[in-house]
């Protein structure tokens, strides 16, 4: 989910249904999922249900701290004949290796597209948008991550589905950074009318205030599919005390985005966390796929994320206003 390479040419660039949630962006794909596709499959099973099984995507690794913890010495000769470990071959701002080929994989019958699309995500560093790979791309970088069972004639209308539900994270995000990255008593004005009155109360404010500020921007992301969140954690635990209400399939991915947030001319990077669910109506329906985003928790994000809950919570509590009740 939400693969993206920073290499304009030869390589591509960077990236429930949770009821509770008050803030989850819904996006439906044209192409049902296919069942071979590793990136619908659980992120967790610790509190998953029994239904669930264990994702076959390795746990991704992150790059280590500027001290070296190994000892070098004698160590030095033997290091030097070994080959680049893994890390070494990855893109420290996703994660992912640092160059996917256009080339046909050996022994590929199947013509796949080398096309790819522009996402609406600006980088982090001004220089554009990110690209999402081709089905090309995303084939290799599969093969070489082990899925070696991938149907090759879905994975084109895989890279549609994901493109679709990134598109979607981003959105909710740019969302999020309007309402509250100029403070928190702004995104209480925005707030206290409850989550049906939030879009006009911003875009007045909005209008009141003039031209916008510079926008938010991706800087690098994580996925981190075999770590369910407290969150997604808690929601499977309420789950199965209170089944008839909260009863949900575990979150199949999970990705850290990391965001640059302009303040008062600072630039500040902003972490947020999104759980990916997937579900279907009833067994015929095309899939639908509900992202919970947030910004990850900070004493400043805690606050956000109350300003947000409880503006809606004691909106829908006291009954709306009563001037709006008697109309």
């Amino acid at each position: 989910m939400g693969w993206f390479w920073t290499d304009a040419t030869a390589a591509p660039s960077p990236s429930a249904p949770g009821p509770t949630a008050p803030n989850h962006a819904q996006a439906t794909g044209d192409a049902s999922p296919p069942p071979g596709c590793p990136m619908h499959k659980p992120s967790a099973e610790a509190l998953s249900s029994s239904s669930c099984q264990r994702p076959s995507a390795p746990t991704t690794t992150t790059p280590p701290s500027s001290g070296c913890p190994v000892p070098h010495g004698a160590r030095e000769a033997a290091s030097a004949e070994q080959q680049p470990s893994i890390l070494s071959k990855l893109n420290p701002l996703n994660y992912m290796f640092h160059s996917i080929s256009q080339e046909p994989a050996p022994n590929q019958t199947y013509v796949l597209p080398t096309t790819r699309d522009p996402s609406s995500i600006p980088k982090g560093d001004g220089s554009g948008n990110w690209e999402y790979p081709s089905p090309q791309q995303m084939y290799n970088a599969m093969l070489r991550k082990g899925y070696t069972d991938t149907d090759i004639e879905a994975v084109p209308g895989m890279v549609d589905v994901h493109n679709l539900v990134n598109e979607g994270a981003w959105q909710e995000i740019v969302e999020w950074e309007r309402r509250f990255s100029k403070g928190l008593w702004r995104g209480w004005e925005i707030s206290k009318r409850g989550e049906e009155n939030a879009p006009l109360a911003l875009r007045r404010l909005e209008a009141q205030e003039g031209p916008e500020q510079e926008g938010p921007s991706l800087i690098r992301f994580q996925g981190r599919p075999k770590e369910m969140t407290p969150r997604a954690a808690v929601l499977q635990l309420m789950g199965r005390i209170y089944p008839s209400k909260f009863a949900c399939d575990p979150p199949f991915d999970r990705h850290d985005w990391y965001v640059s947030r302009t303040v008062n001319g600072q630039t500040k990077e902003i972490r947020y966390v999104i759980d990916y669910y997937s579900y279907s109506p009833h067994p015929d329906a095309e899939p639908v796929f509900s992202l919970d985003v947030r910004p990850a928790i900070t004493p400043t994000a805690a606050a956000e994320r109350l300003v947000r809950w409880g503006g809606d919570v004691w909106w829908r509590a006291k009954g709306k206003d009563v001037g709006e009740t008697g109309k």
